[in-house]
């Protein structure tokens, strides 16, 4: 922790915001390992820290057969898939914010999420029937790539609503946003009318997102998206921060940026649509995280991309372990505690300095 302090000193001092970004990022890695230990031992039965930690010092043998198939089949596998999907989100709104240079860009305010959560019900709906052969070709990967096409159809239409002679309007891309989003519930909510009662339990997963009946299968369906999402980020820090300047600064400084854009917005729609088909809508996270971030170590994508990852998996395992014990032994919805959490924290930022300049700037 002293080499932290002395980074951000450093940092401080000379206005060299690496040094704090580096030091952010370690705070933040500290924070996701207390997360998750919390995670761990969060829920109504009575396996606690001191369990954990024989548990994980090797002597699983020492603890009793219940408490030791808890923790490896319920919460090992349910605090995996928190940190995947919290560090999908993380990412997923901070390149969002970055594509578009926008602070208030968000997958779930434009659209991004409506669309893979209606391509996640058409699997849920149809998946025995018209969607039948796919579901049966793709196996365990059939819900995340249908969500994952869902969110890229969505996001490849509202890019090109937003976008006219190489330049996004982002007062197109929030309208068109709004108006993609709500043709998506209405289609959602067609495919509910005429859904069983097995598909309407299922969908009423989707409505607020959960991390409840985690298994290791969900984990492994999620992680190659996630796992591709985090190799393309080297690839696009530099870009989305050439990106600020606009598009025209950005191509003469030797960026690719139609490249670029496709490959950010296949990275968005990934990461997106992975993170819907395994835990639902979960709003705020993708916004709020990456904003806070970008105040408190600036807008260099290289440092801000991997600080949302672990923040927004930080925060979601938070909150899932609020949503297990404050109501317990009943669980709330996750998706519940990040408004509440979120929507503070988002109205705040909206009324700041900043928030203002953006809204000015639709």
């Amino acid at each position: 922790m002293s080499a932290v302090a002395s980074l951000m000193g450093r940092a401080s001092v000379t206005g060299d915001r690496s040094g704090l970004g580096i030091a952010v990022i370690l705070l933040l890695l500290v924070l996701l390992v207390g997360a998750a230990l919390v995670s761990l031992i969060s829920g109504p039965t009575g396996v606690g820290l001191q369990d954990l930690l024989t548990y994980l010092g090797g002597e699983a043998d020492s603890l009793a057969d219940q408490d030791r198939i808890i923790l490896e089949a319920v919460r090992l596998p349910r605090t995996a898939l928190g940190l995947l999907v919290g560090a999908g989100l993380g990412i997923s709104g901070a390149m969002m914010q970055g594509l578009f240079r926008n602070p208030l860009a968000d997958p779930g305010i434009v659209g991004v999420t409506s669309g893979a959560a209606f391509a996640a019900v058409c699997a849920i709906v149809l998946g025995g029937t018209v969607l039948a052969p796919l579901q049966a070709l793709f196996g365990n990967q059939f819900l995340p790539l249908m969500a994952f096409a869902g969110g890229l159809a969505n996001t490849f239409l509202l890019y090109a609503i937003a976008t006219r002679n190489g330049q996004t309007s982002t007062t197109a891309l929030i309208l068109s946003g709004i108006a993609i989003g709500a043709m998506s519930a209405a289609a959602t909510g067609l495919l509910i009318f005429v859904a069983d009662d097995r598909a309407l339990r299922d969908i009423t997963f989707w409505s607020l997102g959960s991390l409840s009946g985690a298994t290791y299968a969900k984990v492994l369906s999620i992680l190659p998206f996630i796992l591709l999402v985090m190799a393309a980020l080297p690839f696009v820090a530099r870009g989305l921060d050439a990106l600020v300047l606009g598009d025209a600064a950005a191509f003469h400084m030797g960026v690719p940026v139609q490249r670029l854009k496709r490959l950010s917005i296949l990275a968005v729609a990934a990461a997106c649509g992975a993170t819907v088909a395994v835990a639902g809508s979960i709003s705020f996270v993708g916004i709020v995280v990456p904003h806070l971030l970008r105040l408190a170590i600036g807008p260099s994508h290289r440092f801000l991309l991997p600080a949302s990852a672990l923040g927004g998996a930080s925060l979601l395992l938070l909150a899932d372990s609020i949503a297990r014990t404050v109501a317990a032994p009943a669980e709330l919805p996750i998706g519940i505690i990040t408004a509440i959490l979120g929507a503070p924290v988002f109205l705040m930022l909206l009324l700041g300095r900043n928030g203002r300049a953006a809204m000015e700037g639709l």
